[in-house]
């Protein structure tokens, strides 16, 4: 039998896994690799908080690969020559692995390609990651979406073609010289030193069995009734499966298949539908990182170019470390510390109060996001933060600025959500707890270790963020 190495990055399942299909149904023996490179994606290479879930995700993978009977060879290296090295090792006639979009990834993998095929071999991607490729949804002009709306009306007309597929029982066992010669999980130092990640693992299970019972927990729980569910931060009403998805624990296809089997109800057929949008969200970030890739830098719309950022360095530290005075700030940046992840809807507050009220750069905030979260997905940051800020595509006009206390007033009517990350205001009484400083000296009588007043007034910074947004050039 022919052999075929199945190159794995960020697609660490076995179910629905295109490249060994791939593999399978051309009768060759898959043998499974991971290679780290993670220089190889600067200057967005993988931030502290993914290396911590990474290193649970490889050891959930080699595990469920060795009951099949086949294992993960793990190298640390270039990848081109790490590649080239073990298909001659392992006599190999093939190369298979699933298309990436990030722009410095692209470039890469189009080498690799290259270089296997004038080295005699077959070197093929595959699609896995998303839906859609992102050229194969387009406008009426065969060009990129900048809209999400007629981009999923285009979309969702496909989903019918969605399938999934699953895993064989048994696999075979990668030649002896080859897992002699691999290094461990431990070997590539992904733990981080000292242990700052245990508030991870009380949320989070790494891995596709992780993934997979995540899934099961929200098609039991929180989709029915998702739709008035998934804006309220102190209940789990959303999926949880973004940093799964992410490191592809499980794939969507998956996710669309395994709700399309499930016999809804009118009511919560509505639900589904609206989680299935999220992922077209999801569809649709990946589709204008591909098609605009200096958005991972640049403001997608160039207007912005000339807008008057502010430099505060105190303002930022204050924002990363849930001490700005607006509790609902705090509380998710503070969420984001302990788990590694933040409710989507304090995603947005948390934003708009960084690039409206602190007018600081919208990569500032990306830029700690890619640190701190377990879902940091180049796509998904970029085009979040970029809508948040108003500068990219489908944004939220920048003069449409969140309000926190009122946003917190509305999303978390009792407290609890902030009640439970910032235990110091714990006694505040409902009406105090989302602008503390309106209610006179309430904090200092109660001797709360809390910030007395915001590091901008609320008002003050609105207006300011305005003013700033009248100063650019108007484009015609």
């Amino acid at each position: 039998m022919s052999r075929a190495l199945i190159w794995l990055r960020r697609d660490l399942r076995l179910h629905d896994l295109p490249a060994l299909q791939l593999a399978l149904r051309r009768g060759e023996a898959p043998i499974f690799v991971y290679v780290h490179a993670p220089e190889e994606e600067a200057p967005w290479s993988p931030g502290a908080s993914s290396l911590a879930w990474l290193d649970r995700s490889l050891r959930a993978l080699q595990a469920d690969l060795r009951e099949r009977g086949s294992d993960l060879l793990i190298a640390h290296g270039a990848t081109l020559p790490t590649l080239l090295q073990l298909a001659q090792h392992a006599e190999v006639d093939s190369v298979y692995w699933q298309r990436r979009y990030e722009p410095v990834v692209i470039g890469r993998d189009a080498e690799v390609k290259h270089t296997l095929r004038a080295a005699g071999l077959q070197a093929e991607s595959v699609k896995g990651a998303v839906l859609f490729e992102p050229w194969e949804v387009q406008t009426g002009q065969g060009g990129p979406y900048k809209v999400f709306t007629p981009f999923w009306r285009n979309a969702q007309a496909r989903l019918h073609d969605v399938v999934a597929t699953t895993a064989p029982d048994r696999l075979p066992a990668p030649p002896a010289n080859l897992s002699a010669n691999s290094l461990t999980v431990d070997d590539l130092g992904l733990i981080p030193v000292p242990r700052w990640d245990c508030g991870f693992w009380e949320r989070f299970e790494p891995g596709e069995q992780g993934a997979l019972r995540a899934l099961d927990a929200f098609i039991d729980g929180a989709v029915n009734g998702y739709r008035s569910q998934r804006d309220l931060p102190d209940r789990a009403g959303t999926s949880r499966l973004s940093a799964h998805l992410h490191f592809g624990e499980i794939s969507p296809s998956q996710i669309v298949a395994r709700l399309r089997s499930a016999g809804w109800s009118a009511a919560a057929q509505a639900d589904v539908d609206g989680f299935v949008r999220e992922l077209g969200w999801r569809e649709f970030s990946q589709h204008l990182l591909y098609h605009f890739p200096r958005t991972t830098d640049e403001n997608l719309n160039p207007q912005f170019a000339a807008f008057p950022w502010q430099e505060n360095s105190q303002a930022l530290a204050a924002w990363q470390q849930g001490r700005t005075g607006v509790p609902i700030v705090d509380a998710g940046m503070r969420e984001l510390w302990h788990t590694g992840w933040m409710h989507n809807r304090v995603r947005m507050l948390v934003a708009s109060f960084l690039t409206k009220h602190l007018r600081q750069h919208w990569l500032h905030g990306a830029r700690w996001f890619w640190d701190t979260l377990v879902d940091a997905d180049l796509a998904n940051n970029t085009q979040g933060w970029q809508w948040t800020a108003g500068t990219g595509a489908d944004a939220a006009p920048y003069f449409r600025i969140f309000n926190p206390a009122t946003q917190a007033e509305r999303f978390d009517p009792k407290g609890s959500y902030v009640r439970q990350w910032l235990p110091e205001l714990a006694r505040l009484p409902d009406k105090a707890l989302y602008a503390p400083w309106e209610h006179g000296d309430l904090l200092r009588r109660l001797a709360v270790d809390y910030p007395q007043r915001p590091i901008v007034d609320l008002r003050e910074g609105r207006e300011a963020a305005l003013a700033a947004y009248q100063s650019l050039p108007k484009t015609r």
